[in-house]
């Protein structure tokens, strides 16, 4: 990202004259001057680097706008859900394909499963982990005259019952024990998935290991709807009333059960609210980059494109229908720029207008246009945050090469003019030398003559 280069390191001169530490401020000062035009830039990386931060965060908070945008679509359509005046006989279940009206059931039987047991051997089961009703690998399970292999993984009785419920060929395996805790006889159970008079048995080659009659015959449930005379019937306590419901048989009724199928439009008015939120966030991130105390962004013209966007979202229109802007939808906007939702506004609005005021991202309405605009702005790839983010890097990537060029350039001065100091260092060092020893051979002639002439 945008990191602008190192500063020159303060030069240090080190002499032997007695001008060696003006020569020291020299050399400062002249890499001090030249080294002015790299600091403008490097502050100029600076301010570019700290734009690139607020972009960022704008680009999250607009990217928050457009999730909360999408919760409105995926809201649109409102939830079905069904309710029953006596939830001890029946429950229903909705999917999205269920129409909205009064549905009546009367459950008349709840129907039976046939159920099969295995026979008394001349040897009980007293421990069904390491004994079975036979000492065969191989079974034959028979539902219905169809035919099933079942290969336990072990010679146990559980694992028998464990196989049989791994082939899939519609029966349930259980083991019971018909004897008491001191003297157990373990007994296998299998019993049909379907409400039917099915007959089971299970064979080791020509052996039938279960008992024939069943210790049970299923019958299928029974129920009528609207009352009417004609009673249907079951291999499942789940019947399909209608398109989309499901209802579920959990008790004999003695009258009609009534099942109110309609739509909630609370997901929707959440989302609603939450677009209201994300929109003021997004709001008020512009409104700190504004003025003379904005942040990094203030006078940038991605602050007047992305409050555009804001400006184009709120003031929609589609030009026609009850629901002709979001205020009528419940969205408004006040003098200082925030959104708020007014769930009565909404709930005064019939379902359909709301749907043709939204359309949906891909097909018109409210929704496509926020996308778009949203998208235009947003988008990972190629939205306006984005090509703004990546032309400042292309800057500051360009002003660190100048930086570069400049340092080297400031270090070259700095060597030949450190250079030039040392040699006029040593040049004046060698002539302040010269200076004392004469001066110190003039003070012993002088001395000398004075003692003479004394």
């Amino acid at each position: 990202m945008g990191s602008s280069a190192s500063s020159i390191t303060s030069p240090t001169f080190t002499g032997s004259s007695t001008f060696s530490s003006s020569f020291q401020q020299v050399l400062t000062r002249a890499v001090q001057l030249a080294s002015l035009p790299m600091q403008l830039l490097q502050n100029h990386v600076n301010d570019l680097t700290n734009q690139q931060g607020a972009l960022t965060q704008l680009q999250s908070t607009f990217q928050s706008l457009d999730a909360a945008l999408q919760g409105i679509g995926m809201a649109s359509g409102g939830s079905v859900s069904a309710s029953v005046s006596d939830s001890s006989a029946v429950r229903a279940a909705t999917t999205s394909a269920a129409l909205p009206g009064t549905y009546s059931i009367q459950v008349d039987g709840l129907g039976s499963y046939t159920t099969a047991m295995s026979q008394a051997g001349p040897t009980p089961v007293t421990d069904p982990n390491t004994q079975s009703i036979s000492s065969a690998s191989s079974f034959t399970l028979t539902v219905n005259g169809k035919d099933t292999t079942i290969t336990p993984a072990s010679s146990s009785l559980e694992g028998l019952a464990t196989a049989i419920n791994s082939s899939s060929a519609g029966v349930q395996a259980t083991i019971v024990n018909l004897g008491s805790n001191t003297s157990p006889d373990y007994r296998l159970v299998v019993t049909s998935n379907s409400l039917s008079p099915d007959s089971i048995q299970l064979s080791a080659g020509s052996s039938a290991l279960l008992g024939d009659p069943p210790v049970s015959t299923g019958s299928p449930a029974t129920y009528r709807v609207y009352g009417a005379t004609t009673e249907l019937q079951s291999n499942s306590r789940q019947v399909t009333l209608a398109p989309g419901l499901t209802v579920t048989l959990l008790n004999t009724s003695t009258g009609p059960d009534t099942i109110t199928v309609s739509t909630s439009y609370n997901a929707l008015q959440n989302a609603l609210s939450n677009f209201a939120t994300a929109y003021n966030s997004a709001a008020s991130a512009l409104g700190r980059q504004r003025g003379q105390s904005g942040g990094a962004l203030a006078g940038q013209s991605i602050v007047y494109n992305l409050s555009n966007v804001l400006h184009s979202i709120s003031q929609y229109s589609p030009g026609s229908g009850s629901v002709a802007s979001l205020s009528a939808l419940g969205l408004s906007v006040d003098a200082n720029g925030q959104m708020s939702f007014d769930a009565s506004a909404f709930n005064g609005q019939n379902a359909a207008a709301i749907a043709q005021f939204l359309g949906s991202a891909s097909s018109g309405g409210f929704m496509q246009a926020a996308t778009s605009a949203l998208t235009s702005v947003d988008d990972g790839d190629s939205g306006a945050i984005v090509a703004e983010y990546n032309t400042l890097q292309d800057t500051i990537d360009n002003q660190n090469r100048h930086i570069q060029e400049d340092q080297s350039r400031i270090a070259d001065m700095q060597a030949s003019l450190q250079n030039e100091l040392v040699q006029a260092d040593a040049a004046i060092a060698t002539l302040q030398a010269q200076k004392s020893y004469y001066a110190d051979l003039f003070q012993a002639e002088y001395n000398n003559n004075g003692s003479s002439g004394a």
